[in-house]
């Protein structure tokens, strides 16, 4: 595994020793959880940016496929990153530097050394969003408007690489997640447009759900209940939620309704 900041690493982790797998991990610096050690068979501490250490020693533990776990914080992309000549060589050849380009430049850089990076949830599918209303109330009539306007909107967002996440109230755009990450975007949109918003975070048309899957939970749901948000509306099957009953019970006890939609569903 290629681990990254959050619980998702470790969760995989788990994952993969309930299921029998010897977990070797790439951890990076600054990101990753140190608990991963309790885990995995090893793990390796490396700057972000240092494919070839990566691939290394992965290769010298036979490990064919990996998956990647966890966030890089962005802001982190400009102080931290220290990246070695294969990344650099790849990057060069890349005409933008969006996240889904990048991403998948990364993946082809271990499968060219012969390791398949396989799919995040491989170990975790119970992670994955159920269809349907999760919070005993559901959306009203107007809430259900903006939902689908704003469905719509972080679709086009999405198509552009901007990000996974819009806030919008009376069918009115009122932020759209750029590198800040859901969580400001959610306290901006909630600030201008004051309570009773819709959040909306749906995948990327384009987006590789190996290793980049839009992810909420109930730190989510707590920032929503700050701003006095009216709800979240998120894909089912294309979402991660962490922490789940604890989200849930959340959301219910402010009165917040979360619903989790198909791609081709309206709300």
């Amino acid at each position: 595994m290629i681990a990254g900041s959050g619980q998702f690493p470790l969760l995989f982790a788990l994952g993969a020793r309930r299921a029998g797998a010897r977990l070797y991990v790439a951890a990076l610096e600054g990101e990753a959880d140190p608990e991963l050690g309790r885990e995995a068979e090893e793990v390796c501490w490396v700057p972000f940016g240092q494919i070839g250490r990566m691939v290394d020693f992965f290769r010298s533990r036979g490990v064919a496929q990996a998956a990647m776990a966890g966030g890089v914080t962005k802001a982190n992309l400009f102080r931290n990153f220290k990246p070695d000549a294969r990344i650099l060589a790849a990057f060069a050849r890349l005409t933008t530097l969006n996240d889904d380009t990048a991403l998948r430049a990364l993946a082809a850089l271990f499968e060219q050394d012969g390791i398949a990076i396989r799919p995040s949830t491989l170990y975790t599918p119970e992670l994955l969003a159920p269809a349907g209303t999760l919070t005993r109330r559901a959306f009203t009539q107007k809430e259900t408007a903006d939902a689908d306007f704003g469905w719509t909107m972080a679709r086009a967002i999405g198509g552009l690489d901007i990000g996974q996440c819009v806030v919008v109230k009376d069918r009115i755009v009122l932020a759209v997640e750029a590198i800040e990450g859901t969580d400001e975007a959610v306290r901006r949109g909630g600030r201008l447009g004051g309570p009773g918003a819709v959040v909306v975070k749906v995948a990327k048309p384009s987006q590789d759900l190996r290793f980049d899957m839009p992810t909420v939970g109930a730190a989510t749901v707590a920032v929503m209940a700050e701003v006095k948000a009216a709800g979240l509306i998120i894909e089912a099957g294309r979402t991660l939620i962490f922490d789940r009953a604890e989200m849930i019970a959340a959301a219910d006890r402010t009165g917040l309704s979360i619903l989790a939609r198909t791609g081709d569903d309206h709300a």
